[in-house]
């Protein structure tokens, strides 16, 4: 009868869904479009502070960032669709990875500047130690997550730290004391969301804090020299900022000049006199944010920092919808990870935080940072689309 026939739509919401079309629909599209905007806004920033870099190109180095960002898709799009799973079984693979990632620049990299961080891949330089950034939680997660019943003993945590020191001690010694600090974030944030005991993060952040005093005060003065002279004039620079402008703080008090010069709007590209006559060193690559605190002032740098916030956002509610303890592991220090690196790069333009080459994510020109900031994005997205598929799986 035409009364008890079932309506077709009914039919069709009954109709099992395909699961490529239902890991589309369980993508963070919030995530995805917060993302996309931070490409665009970075490749429009990119365009105003390199405009009078290479005479005669003012696309220069927009063109070669497209370029980075386009591989960076390619990426998100792989890391979205390998199961996380696969990280978490196969975690010694990709620990082996991720040392042989930092070891191939001693082999093969060129030194520049006295650093040997880069290989020239002809259409882009390429730096390991910056995708080693997203292997590196992979793994660290999961030898946290194989030992999740014994992760508050303090031979699981100090096996996790003697684990995560290679890989820090490696990129330290390129020498790159940024990324070795980011490193070492990620491993801090993975050792909390795996569940480690306040007291023993508090252990460890106080025996950090007497490396860096050591490495600083007390084995200089023995006649050791841990970190190298630059370095070592930044740290001075930081705690005595008015010491020696014309040299040693050159490069913090151009920054906080073109910071302040900014004012609420700007001054715009052409008058941007910081950035436009390279008063500013580094202007598009440690000290982009100050470039475009000039160019744009308080409005502009306020829409990127909150593109950052959105995406931050949304990368920790990737840990509420995971499925499984490793998931929720990766996607926090993943997250973490990029906002240590948003903070510290802002903070050291400000003169508040060191000078220590960390780029600032998506915008900072460097083809290596903005292609692994997108394949974190594509972990997170794997992460939370698989996640909400378990809960469909699991709902009766």
């Amino acid at each position: 009868m035409i009364g008890l026939a079932e309506r077709p739509s009914a039919v069709a919401a009954r109709r099992p869904e395909s699961l490529p079309l239902a890991f589309l629909r369980r993508l963070d599209w919030v995530l995805i479009s917060a993302t996309a905007a931070l490409v665009v806004y970075g490749l429009w920033v990119v365009a105003g502070i390199t405009k009078f870099d290479v005479p005669g190109d003012e696309g220069y180095y927009v063109a070669r960032q497209a370029f980075a960002a386009g591989l960076g898709a390619v990426g998100l799009v792989l890391a979205m669709l390998v199961p996380t799973d696969v990280f978490r079984r196969y975690w010694r693979v990709v620990y082996a990875a991720t040392l042989g990632l930092v070891l191939i620049v001693f082999l093969a990299a060129e030194t520049i500047r006295g650093s040997r961080r880069w290989l020239d891949l002809g259409v882009i330089q390429f730096q390991p130690s910056e995708l080693g950034k997203v292997l590196f939680v992979l793994a660290i997660a999961g030898y946290l997550v194989e030992r999740a019943g014994r992760v508050t003993r303090w031979r699981t945590v100090l096996s996790a730290l003697g684990l995560g020191a290679i890989p820090i001690l490696l990129v330290f010694l390129q020498p790159d004391l940024g990324t070795a600090l980011v490193y070492g974030a990620a491993l801090l944030a993975a050792l909390f969301f795996v569940g480690v005991r306040w007291r023993q993060l508090v252990t460890l952040v106080l025996a950090g804090a007497l490396v860096v005093v050591a490495s600083v005060w007390v084995l200089p003065s023995a006649g050791i020299q841990v970190l190298k002279p630059y370095q070592m004039d930044r740290v001075a620079g930081l705690l005595d900022p008015d010491r020696d402008p014309q040299g040693l703080t050159w490069n913090v008090t151009q920054s906080k000049t073109a910071v302040g010069a900014g004012g609420l709007t700007g001054r715009g590209v052409v008058d941007a006199s910081q950035t436009r006559l390279d008063y500013l060193p580094e202007h598009a690559t440690d000290f982009a944010f100050a470039s475009l605190a000039e160019q744009r002032g308080f409005v502009g740098s306020s829409v990127l920092l909150l593109l950052y916030l959105l995406v931050v956002w949304r990368g920790l509610r990737v840990i509420t919808v995971s499925g499984d303890l490793y998931g929720a592991v990766v996607a926090g220090a993943l997250v973490f990870a990029l906002l240590f690196q948003v903070v510290v790069n802002v903070g050291m333009t400000m003169g508040i935080a060191p000078v220590t080459g960390i780029p600032l994510p998506f915008v900072a020109v460097g083809g290596s940072s903005l292609v692994t900031n997108l394949v974190l994005v594509g972990v997170l997205q794997g992460i939370h689309a698989r996640g909400l598929l378990a809960g469909r799986d699991a709902a009766p």
